[in-house]
């Protein structure tokens, strides 16, 4: 079975190095690159499992590289920055990062994000790459949102696992807690708030009232509950 494969964007040699190494040790194969255009250029016929991507590049912006590659590409997507502000922590989430760590970081600390995000990404067994609910299908394989007239409505990765827990587990509460555990991330109020901009962007995909949302029920204090028959395909 081939290993993972992880790339890594970085215009600092030492730190793509460093990354390099650790992952390559843990038994990743790694493609490493300084400049978001050499990094594009790489995607056009690669296809990586997880991207580290840096904000700051000399060629391109960070958290716009961030939001294309979240809707375009499968991969998860893990924030890694000198920008140790939450509203940056709160922007890169929102914007579709799967996780966010910020320099300096402990090599074994990427390692171990990289492993959960892998984990977080296997499908469930018992479902598979198609949902269909209440005159949508999600197409997990291509992160696209079907109606009922055949027209497709683009998801970001992060709000794909997301859509999945709710269509995985439907009718039934999710509790905030079970959310982080499910979704790899760190309790935090930067976690919290990337949760309900995620949600609330799935509500407006899924054309549903702002004021009375009837698939996505958010139940105040306890959690969310998803109220759609959902078949797995």
């Amino acid at each position: 079975m081939t290993a993972p494969l992880v790339t890594i964007l970085d215009d600092e040699p030492a730190i793509r190095s460093m990354l390099r190494d650790a992952l390559e040790e843990a038994g990743f194969r790694t493609l490493s690159f300084g400049r978001a255009t050499e990094f594009e250029a790489a995607l056009r016929t690669t296809t990586p499992d997880v991207c580290l991507v840096d904000l700051s590049l000399p060629d391109r912006d960070g958290l716009t590289l961030v939001h294309r590659l979240a809707l375009e590409q499968g991969a998860a997507v893990i924030i890694i920055s000198g920008r140790a502000q939450v509203q940056d922590r709160v922007t890169g989430l929102e914007l579709g990062a799967d996780d966010y760590i910020i320099k300096p970081f402990d090599p074994a600390e990427v390692v171990a994000r990289v492993r959960a995000r892998l984990r977080t990404n296997k499908p469930n067994p018992q479902s598979g790459d198609t949902a269909k609910f209440n005159g949508w299908i999600a197409h997990f394989d291509r992160y696209v949102l079907e109606d009922e007239k055949g027209d497709e409505t683009a998801f970001s990765h992060a709000e794909g696992e997301v859509l999945r827990l709710f269509l995985e587990r439907p009718k039934r509460l999710i509790s905030r807690v079970a959310m982080q555990e499910s979704l790899g991330g760190a309790a935090s109020e930067s976690f919290d708030r990337a949760m309900d901009v995620r949600i609330s962007r799935l509500r407006t995909k899924l054309r549903e009232d702002p004021k009375n949302p009837r698939l996505i029920k958010t139940i105040y204090g306890a959690g969310y509950i998803f109220l759609g028959d959902v078949v797995w395909g």
